[in-house]
């Protein structure tokens, strides 16, 4: 999302070459996925994982600029908010032990960026929404310097003509309107990437999508936005509306959300790039010169930078991404999910039982998803992200069932038998297993540990953001601590 942009207007004769060049690029990669001209014979995995920047008092820091000049290291970026940053993990294999290391590399960047950042007057934090977020902090002037961000603003609210109405009913309600998309920089997450061959995207990217509510309720970590108690999961209602181009007439037309779960299970990744480009009209329609057809007969790897860009300004929770590195391309699917936090460990966790549970559901000799519809994968994700780790879901073959009850009777040991194939090493797959076991059997995740804190504090007789900001400082050393979530203590334990 951050990658830089130098035009900032669009005549109609830029959006008229823009809309032929895409389609151009589509035919193309037609004819790549036709010739098999991918790189897949060692699957490496990705992460990415953005950040909230706080000050002494736990409220947010606008500094991004400053803590990034003071960590100095490329893997950190801007994002939306200039209270946010992003660190993205180099690719690497699951095999053997490798999580343990990926633990501590992650560990000691992640260190070595608070003590940058406190140099600079600020503290990091993993979390999937800042709790001392308040109204008056969404402002334009809290987007990021990048000059993609504000053109993203006045694109999507030239599309919208109106200001943005963000309603979410919850624990409590909330009612709000918007000038500006700055509401989603509140969104923080952790992104899961895989790569996969052609021939195997669709079976992944489907696999995702089933499994998209049941790493929602596990994971949760997002309960409360501008001091109220929303969804467990709040970033995805937020996230929904934060970003919608769609006016209210416009929607009751069934035109489609640029957050979008889907609407249908896939056979190939072509299917999403050809809904991308018919669709969803260009929010930022740039064209490079180069002719991607002409690049392809010549033998060469075309970077379909178009398609790439507009792929970027739709936001599947599960996304394809096409890439070219060292003149090689390949296919990844995005997991986008799950919240930032609340621990190292935590996200690893995460990332172990999603990277062993794809797997074996992927090579299943009957698919999950040929046994369900797609509108209950997508009712099972928006049920996981109101209720969290209290959710239930719909099942084959079992109907209607408690997650932890699922979890602990049939995924945890399809996620073990997934990571066998991926080669992890059974003590690391039992370790990381273990934490999302004991989450089930405690019901205690990053947004429970923080909802009944802050109910805690608040029987104390604390007002509502003296608890807020109290329950984030007690979440601060708990995180740097690197206990699982499901060992924190409650107020008084």
């Amino acid at each position: 999302m951050g990658e830089e942009v130098e035009q900032t207007k669009f005549t109609r004769e830029d959006r008229a070459k823009y809309r032929h060049k895409i389609r151009r690029s589509l035919d193309v990669f037609a004819a790549m996925l036709r010739e098999s001209r991918f790189e897949f014979e060692r699957p490496l995995t990705g992460m990415e994982i953005e950040l909230n920047l706080i000050d002494e008092a736990a409220d947010p820091a606008m500094r991004n600029s400053e803590v990034l000049g003071a960590i100095a290291n490329p893997d950190f970026q801007t994002e939306l908010g200039q209270f946010n940053i992003e660190i993205n993990v180099p690719p690497r294999r699951l095999a053997g032990d490798e999580n343990a290391d990926l633990e501590r590399t992650l560990r000691g960047s992640l260190n070595d960026a608070e003590k940058h950042a406190r140099a600079v007057g600020a503290h990091t934090v993993m979390i999937g929404i800042l709790p001392t977020l308040r109204r008056e902090h969404m402002t334009l002037d809290s987007l990021s310097a990048n000059p993609r961000y504000k053109l993203l603003n006045e694109q999507i609210f030239a599309a919208r003509g109106e200001d943005l109405d963000i309603r979410i009913d919850g624990v409590d309600r909330l009612a709000v309107t918007t000038d500006t998309i700055a509401p989603e920089s509140a969104c923080t997450s952790t992104q899961f990437h895989l790569q996969v061959s052609p021939a195997q995207f669709a079976a992944y990217w489907n696999a995702a999508q089933v499994i998209a509510g049941i790493q929602v309720a596990l994971g949760a970590n997002s309960p409360l936005l501008f001091g109220r108690e929303l969804w467990r999961e709040t970033r995805i209602p937020l996230f929904e509306q934060a970003t919608d181009t769609r006016s209210e007439e416009i929607r009751a037309q069934g035109v489609r959300p640029r957050v979008w779960f889907g609407e249908r299970w896939i056979t190939s990744v072509f299917d999403l790039f050809e809904e991308n480009v018919r669709y969803f009209p260009a929010l930022l329609p740039i064209c490079d010169d180069l002719d991607p057809a002409e690049i392809l007969e010549r033998g060469e790897v075309p970077e379909l930078s178009e398609l790439r860009l507009h792929n970027g300004t739709i936001y599947r929770w599960n996304r394809p991404i096409y890439a070219v590195v060292k003149g090689r391309p390949h296919l990844r699917v995005e997991n986008r999910v799950l919240p930032a936090g609340p621990t190292v460990l935590d996200t690893l966790a995460n990332a172990g039982f999603y990277y062993g549970l794809i797997r074996t559901l992927a090579e299943a000799e009957r698919p999950l998803w040929t046994q369900m519809s797609f509108s209950a994968a997508e009712e099972n994700f928006h049920a996981c992200a109101r209720h969290g780790i209290d959710a239930s879901v719909f099942w084959p073959g079992l109907g209607y069932i408690q997650v932890t009850e699922l979890v602990l009777r049939r995924l945890l040991p399809l996620a073990a038998q997934g990571l066998d194939r991926w080669g992890v090493s059974a003590g690391e797959r039992d370790r990381l297993l273990g934490i999302i076991e004991q989450r089930c059997l405690t019901h205690r995740n990053g947004a429970a540990w923080q909802v009944q804190t802050l109910h805690a504090l608040e029987a104390e007789g604390k007002d509502r953001q003296d608890a807020l900001h109290e329950m984030l400082q007690r979440y601060l050393p708990l995180m740097h601590e690197n206990r699982p979530v499901h060992e924190w203590p409650y107020p008084g334990q």
